[in-house]
């Protein structure tokens, strides 16, 4: 069966009609309160039924840029000019050091299954967002194909079926390799940590980005190994220049870093500067480790590349799994390690043996089928506009000092509030409201990220999430005194 990935005719008009006015609205050709052209008129000028230009309208209604008022017609709700600025990164002193934030790490986790809580702390697709009967039937489907019913165990290095429709995927971000260049993992944090030991050894120093995800931190301390922080812009990603100047005093022995929409502060390094990036690490023969776990979320048309796809020597180790676009409870992840494949095998076979192979071969199914394209694509729309609407609903709750990324794709917002602010402390207050965020905090390994704050669109938007959205921005208001 070919990939779903096919777009109907109308769909394509509607959505091309509703980008038009996207771009004059962030232009400012159009601003908060300016009327819209009628349907008919649309459809008249456009070439079009009344029907595509009513799904026209109503794509941008759900995306909060415009809304029908009875009787009158449509209007521009929200235009870019209304949109608050972005997050300034703060001054990084480098320097290798040892991490250790896991008391705050471990508070924030305590409060993930809390009950009534709004959770705007989870950087993952909610259950709303994952096609559950659709997953089951892959699983049968796998479980009657296979022999033994998936009871045995899978091969060291992984299904065969998923490592060539892993391999058959990395088309879209320009990779030519073969099922034999894959190693399944369970999970990315899996892959992460297989990859990191297959490079260094305890005591060793790795340049990490700043914010950094939490979880590196955890894994850093784990594998008894430094860090040294490189600052990430919000807008442009990794400070390129900074690393540069790092490597020429500091002995950094690997590179972990998030290029593609990285968690927290969702930047996207351009595939220019991941072609900079890969050649600079070359140079010096120093690994890197990509992780590519939000790749597939991305906004716009098309694909960003991976570092791997300018990797001529092997020494990029590319990790990722479908646990944000797909089945977090499933932990089927995937390296592809480069050189060093043979290490990371070994280790898997030292640590794992083999990963679980029902969900594997449910997950091959899923990417065979076709159904994993057309999941991706919907969700990647539905994703898109839910951050539309936080960072409306934000802009709206909040004071007017906040500033609020502007992500090209993945599922958070990094947000820098007034410096009165202390993000743990919000975190702290927020709790009592039956409310969660990621607090700045744990983002950092001193600490200097305390008036910043991560909250997650992966929920679709809510009433219940705009309430919690204003309780926050009551909440930073009153710490903002």
């Amino acid at each position: 069966m070919q990939p779903a990935e096919l777009i109907s005719e109308d769909e394509f008009l509607y959505s091309r009609i509703a980008e038009r006015f996207e771009k004059q609205m962030h232009a400012g050709i159009l601003k908060a309160g300016d009327k819209l052209i009628s349907l008919r008129a649309l459809s008249k000028e456009q070439g079009v039924s009344l029907s595509t230009a009513f799904k026209a309208y109503i794509e941008l209604e759900n995306k909060g840029y415009i809304e029908a008022r009875p009787k009158s017609g449509y209007f521009v709700k929200f235009s870019k000019g209304q949109a608050p600025m972005e997050p300034v990164t703060p001054k990084l002193v480098s320097r290798a050091q040892k991490t250790d934030v896991e008391e705050m790490i471990s508070i924030v986790y305590k409060t993930l299954k809390a009950e009534g809580v709004v959770r705007l702390s989870l950087a993952s697709p909610s259950a709303e967002l994952i096609p559950e009967a659709k997953l089951n039937k892959a699983m049968m489907e796998a479980l009657r194909q296979d022999m033994a019913s998936c009871t045995q165990y899978e091969e060291i290095q992984g299904n065969v079926k998923l490592r060539k429709q892993i391999a058959k995927h990395a088309f879209n971000w320009n990779g030519n390799i073969t099922e034999d260049e894959v190693v399944t993992t369970q999970g990315c944090m899996e892959a992460l940590v297989f990859c990191l030991r297959a490079v260094t050894e305890p005591g060793d120093t790795v340049a990490i980005e700043s914010p950094a995800y939490f979880g590196i931190f955890t894994i850093m301390k784990s594998l008894g190994l430094k860090v040294i922080e490189i600052p990430v812009h919000s807008t442009n990603g990794t400070d390129l220049e900074y690393l540069e100047q790092v490597l020429q005093t500091e002995p950094v022995k690997a590179c972990l870093f998030v290029p593609t929409f990285c968690n927290p502060a969702g930047a996207l390094l351009s595939d220019e500067r991941k072609k900079q990036l890969v050649e600079l690490l070359a140079e010096k023969n120093i690994p890197l480790i990509e992780d590519d776990i939000y790749g597939e979320m991305y906004f716009g048309k098309k694909r960003p590349r991976t570092c791997k796809s300018y990797d001529k020597k092997g020494l990029v180790m590319l990790c990722s799994s479908v646990s944000k676009t797909l089945a977090p409870g499933y932990r089927v992840g995937w390296c592809i390690p480069g050189r060093f494949i043979e290490k990371v095998i070994h280790l898997k076979l030292s640590h794992t043996v083999s990963a679980a192979t029902p969900t594997q071969a449910a997950i091959a199914n899923f990417f065979e089928t076709g159904r994993y394209d057309l999941h991706t694509r919907k969700l990647r729309k539905a994703l898109h506009t839910q951050s539309l609407r936080y960072i409306q609903a934000i802009s709206e709750h909040f004071p007017e000092d906040t500033k609020i990324s502007r992500p090209q794709g993945g599922y958070v917002l990094w947000i820098e509030l007034n410096m009165k602010v202390n993000a743990f402390e919000l975190f702290e207050k927020a709790i009592l409201e039956k409310v969660t965020f990621a607090p700045g905090q744990i983002f950092s390994t001193d600490g200097r990220f305390s008036n910043y704050a991560r909250i997650s669109f992966g929920a679709p938007f809510t009433s219940k999430i705009d309430d919690s959205l204003k309780k926050l921005g009551r909440l930073v208001r009153e710490m903002s005194v």
